[in-house]
């Protein structure tokens, strides 16, 4: 019989899990980070697994629960912590980096090309006052960005409020490493399914599916392998799986989901 491991950062979506699955005795509800997913299988004295799947990003709870403080949509403290118990959270980004950290986050989580006019905005109004709330936040954005550019398209603090809590949570960062890591523990036929909502993640997972299927280090001219280095995966989805418009229409959220699969040789 198979045993269910869940792993959350997130204390809500622990309780939510524990209350969801209480019917199933063979599981373990985890509150930690999958940055962790060595230590965690250390401790509970397993050596691999025949499947993980790893659903990235913010969750609709997070989102729509509006005193989290990740949604541009409701006037919350600014916060989005997966984590509550860390100490670090939105308002310390938006209010202690400097101008140059604040257009890089901007811009290389969010791929926000008004990242530095959105910095300068920032930085100017927080000489006034601290910025405490996420409308706060929005209505610079919205200055920031010129009106021309904010009539179509999606909302104008989508890049922005993504990148903030890609920075507050250090999604980017760990996630590398973590994804290696679950490929070393996967058993033999064991498949590791990733679905990402961002261009970043995305980008991420496929480079490493890549690296890990095809690890020589040979350079191409060599008309045979000699460093010994053989592939650890076959990759299953070689164009990633993405939701069909029925589904987009039933979920607007799931547009920019992207799903990739490999499998341990």
């Amino acid at each position: 019989m198979g045993m269910l491991i869940g792993i959350d950062q997130d204390k809500d979506a622990i309780k939510a899990s524990e209350e969801r699955l209480k019917d199933f005795t063979n599981k373990k509800i985890i509150n930690n980070n999958f940055a962790e997913i060595k230590s965690i299988f250390k401790e509970l004295r397993l050596n691999g697994a025949d499947g993980f799947l790893l659903d990235l990003g913010v969750s609709s709870y997070q989102l729509d629960k509006a005193e989290r403080g990740f949604s541009y949509m409701h006037d919350a403290p600014l916060d989005m912590r997966m984590n509550t118990k860390q100490d670090f959270n939105a308002y310390d980004v938006v209010n202690s980096y400097s101008k140059y950290e604040l257009q890089r986050v901007i811009k290389d989580y969010g791929e926000e090309k008004w990242a530095s006019r959105i910095a300068d905005f920032i930085v100017e109004e927080r000489k006034i006052r601290p910025i405490e709330t996420t409308f706060q936040l929005v209505d610079i954005i919205k200055k920031a960005i010129p009106a021309s550019a904010r009539r179509g398209g999606p909302h104008p603090a989508k890049r922005t409020f993504q990148a903030i809590r890609i920075e507050v949570n250090q999604e980017i960062p760990i996630l590398g490493n973590a994804v290696n890591d679950i490929i070393d523990l996967l058993n033999p036929e064991g498949r590791i399914c990733v679905i990402t909502f961002h261009s970043l993640e995305d980008r991420i997972i496929k480079n490493i599916f890549k690296k890990r299927e095809n690890p020589c280090t040979c350079p191409p001219e060599f008309p045979v392998c000699v460093c010994g280095k053989t592939p650890e995966i076959q990759i299953i989805t070689k164009k990633p799986i993405t939701p069909k418009e029925k589904e987009i229409q039933e979920n607007p959220r799931s547009r920019s989901a992207k799903l990739r699969i490999a499998e341990k040789l």
